[in-house]
């Protein structure tokens, strides 16, 4: 095992806009070889904790470092980052945009023409390198802006809800490269409320919501401390209403499959009993709570 650094330190940091606190007091730290997934609902402070990193605005209080020291010029060349709000140079051409930012990032026109091929081979978009951004598809372009964010190899890699709007093809694509970075020691943060993708990806989770951190620690050990008493359920059709049954205490639907969490003290034969007169099963196991549950519990109803 190579040796742990510590690559993103958050302190105590508080942000304020007038009378809206839209992060308090948050404390985080980033190793590197890791994935991270900053998760919570929408407006939760996930995109500004990720603003402050970047330098794009500041803390009321509290300190941030970046690869040990205070963000410099220097070290934002070390910074892969896609954005919330996504934005290209739509007359440009595919090679042209990507050659462009790699000397924009410090690199020679050799190495961002070497890197420009390389990455669109990656992403299965060689044939396109002369495109102009326009022409592309809405994920071709997100592939592009992850080339852009790429293109000098940075060491930190902050993606602000990367799989919006792709389809499946360019999500596996996006967590097919995630991956690899991770293999060269990279260190990955992305946001997002996608629970099933943060739970496949990530090491670690951050969970964040009205600016307080309620959760920070590595998947398995966040699992273990707020799995309750779950089954999953795999039914020959879709299936409905099982709220309504009384020893049912929630209910996760995905198609034909089925999350339930049981209240105390319920029996798992008695259980079967039940769905077995709502229909014919496939699948039934008991399961440790998915992230998306666990995220919907400790939002709603906190720690």
């Amino acid at each position: 095992m190579g040796i742990v650094m510590k690559i993103i330190e958050i302190n105590n940091v508080t942000k304020s806009y007038n009378d809206r606190i839209a992060v308090n007091n948050v404390s985080f730290t980033a190793e590197n070889g890791k994935i991270y997934g900053f998760l919570g609902p929408n407006g939760a402070g996930k995109t500004t904790t990720i603003r402050m990193i970047m330098g794009i605005i500041s803390p009321d209080s509290g300190n941030i470092k970046i690869f040990g020291e205070k963000l410099s010029e220097e070290s934002k060349k070390r910074i892969g980052y896609i954005p919330e709000e996504r934005g290209l140079y739509r007359k440009y051409k595919v090679c042209d945009l990507l050659i462009y930012f790699g000397k924009l990032k410090g690199l020679t026109s050799e190495e961002a023409r070497k890197n420009t091929e390389m990455w669109l081979e990656k992403v299965g978009l060689k044939d396109r390198a002369n495109n102009r951004i326009e022409e592309l598809s809405k994920g071709m372009q997100q592939n592009i802006q992850l080339i852009v964010s790429l293109i000098n190899d940075p060491d930190l890699i902050i993606l602000d809800e990367p799989f919006v709007g792709l389809d499946p093809i360019n999500t596996r694509k996006m967590k097919e490269i995630i991956y690899s970075l991770k293999e060269f020691g990279k260190t990955i943060i992305f946001s997002t409320h996608q629970m099933n993708e943060a739970e496949r990806l990530c090491d670690h989770i951050f969970l964040i919501n009205k600016g307080e951190k309620l959760i920070d620690g590595p998947i398995e050990e966040v699992k273990k401390k707020y799995s309750k008493n779950f089954v999953s359920v795999e039914f020959r059709n879709k299936v409905s209403n099982l709220k309504e049954l009384d020893i049912i205490q929630n209910v996760y639907y995905e198609g034909n499959k089925v999350e339930i969490e049981l209240k105390k003290n319920v029996d798992y034969n008695d259980l079967l009993e039940v769905l077995l007169r709502k229909g014919e099963i496939t699948k039934y196991e008991l399961s440790e709570s998915s992230l998306e549950s666990i995220f919907v519990e400790v939002v709603t109803n906190g720690i």
